[in-house]
């Protein structure tokens, strides 16, 4: 329901939601809202808790305790409704394999009492580029290409909210740009997208995110305000040897937090070390070709920052 002419309708409504598979908890108390029209990104590695928050919400699967709404339809009370406005992509490839690229698109639209004829428009531009292997069976198609083919029986109803289970998982990264670029295009169209992914790089592309670690939400904001908040000195260190310079950064007790990010180590540091006393310590210890500078964090910072917050709390 919309609160005022400044403020946004609310797409999905989920209050104090918990799940639990025999003593394992999968979600513990999450609560968030996600409004219309915007990208919202659910990050966190495997096993956080994503893929079973998205079956709740899609109401495949019931919460121990809590609530949830999408576009104002209780997810246990009106689930049949639920299912007729919503789109789901699950994370592993769920459609028929022995069926052709047409023959599922087809089979999907009947279900909804529609055509492919009828919503064509909306999925034209991502359509056009499995047109050319539409008789292939989907089982023979590329990761990439199934991927727009999953995409297109979610989208071939015109669903108002879009649920995206990890869609860009083992996907090449050419086909992964092209996806985010999908869904850009599906946003202005007022389709409210939630979507799920292990990859930090992805985060920046959505509107707002929330980190998810053990069933957690540990953060939700923009992109650009979980790494405005950061607060911590942030330097990037390498030398020859990587291993040796990780422990011997790990033993210095006026560095606070040190990971590996690619080619070099982002550690964060007090204001009592600067970056000659750091060099000559690691020098000390044996260290070779030592390079440090000082750098803006990223999403990655911030979530490996917010989990080590959680494990001290």
């Amino acid at each position: 329901m919309e609160k005022s002419n400044s403020e946004p309708m609310v797409a999905v409504s989920v209050k104090n939601i918990n799940k639990k598979y025999d003593k394992v908890v999968a979600l513990d108390n999450i609560t968030f809202e996600a409004n219309q029209g915007e990208i919202f990104g659910i990050i966190g590695p495997d096993g956080a808790g994503k893929t079973t928050l998205f079956r709740i919400l899609t109401t495949l699967l019931l919460a121990d305790s809590g609530t949830a709404t999408v576009d104002g339809y209780d997810v246990v009370k009106d689930y049949r409704k639920i299912r007729r406005i919503i789109g789901y992509m699950p994370g592993k490839f769920s459609l028929y394999q022995d069926l052709s690229v047409e023959e599922n698109l087809a089979f999907f639209a009947t279900i909804f009492n529609t055509t492919i004829q009828e919503n064509y428009n909306l999925i034209k531009d991502i359509y056009q580029q499995i047109e050319p292997f539409k008789n292939r069976k989907a089982g023979k198609l590329s990761g990439g290409m199934k991927q727009k083919l999953a995409l297109c029986c979610a989208l071939i109803h015109k669903p108002t909210v879009l649920f995206l289970d990890e869609p860009t998982t083992g996907v090449d990264p050419v086909s992964r740009k092209e996806f985010w670029e999908m869904l850009k295009k599906l946003k202005e169209q007022n389709i409210s997208i939630l979507v799920s992914t292990p990859y930090m790089d992805e985060a920046s592309l959505c509107d707002r995110i929330a980190f998810i670690q053990d069933g957690h939400f540990l953060k939700i904001d923009t992109p650009a305000g979980i790494t405005s908040q950061f607060g911590e000195k942030l330097w990037a260190v390498e030398a020859d040897d990587m291993y040796k310079l990780l422990l011997d950064l790990r033993s210095n007790p006026h560095v606070k937090s040190s990971f590996t990010f690619g080619e070099n180590h982002h550690i964060t540091v007090d204001n009592s070390l600067t970056m000659e006393d750091l060099k000559k310590y690691l020098s000390d210890k044996g260290n070779t070709t030592i390079q440090i500078k000082e750098i803006q964090p990223g999403i990655e910072d911030a979530f490996m920052q917010l989990t080590e917050n959680k494990q001290h709390e």
